[in-house]
């Protein structure tokens, strides 16, 4: 095989890997909105390519605990929004606001969606919720390095409630 075929080869498998070709090429800024479109369009896989694998989450709480042992935050994070997205199967998630410099960016998200499965240990209640995370993130080689933030875990559980 020459070296033409080399590259072609090379060129399409990166073409069938989209997220993962992608992700080294994208600004604190384009993070943001990837975090957010993975998310709305329910593609897991897209969402878990955005964080390097050495990723650590600052946001501890009683609604997103640090990791049992043998758990990556990676897959602690991912496996929350995995959740999230069984408890709200129709979830839509939209930026605010993104402000970005450097390697940091920081971004008010929206989440809407219908309970229809369990979120956060309640019962599915059928209600249309609507909430915000505030969130700062470093991003190092393309991905989301580190988070800290703060989501309105009180305000979900009031419109499920309520």
């Amino acid at each position: 095989m020459d070296r033409r075929g080399v590259l072609t080869g090379l060129l399409g498998a990166a073409s069938l890997m989209p997220g993962v070709a992608r992700a080294e090429a994208r600004t604190p800024g384009q993070l943001a909105e990837a975090f957010a479109a993975t998310l709305s369009a329910h593609d897991i896989d897209g969402f878990a390519a955005l964080f390097a694998d050495d990723y650590v989450n600052h946001q501890v709480s009683a609604a997103a605990p640090s990791p049992p042992a043998g758990m990556s935050p990676k897959q602690a994070t991912v496996g929350f929004f995995t959740a999230r997205l069984k408890g709200l199967p129709d979830l839509k998630v939209s930026t605010e606001v993104v402000v970005a410099a450097d390697d940091r960016f920081a971004a008010s998200f929206v989440y809407e969606g219908t309970q229809q499965g369990v979120l956060l240990g309640v019962a599915p209640t059928g209600k249309r919720l609507r909430f915000t995370s505030c969130d700062i993130f470093r991003v190092a080689d393309g991905r989301i390095a580190e988070h800290w933030g703060m989501g309105d875990i009180a305000g979900q559980l009031a419109q499920m409630k309520g």
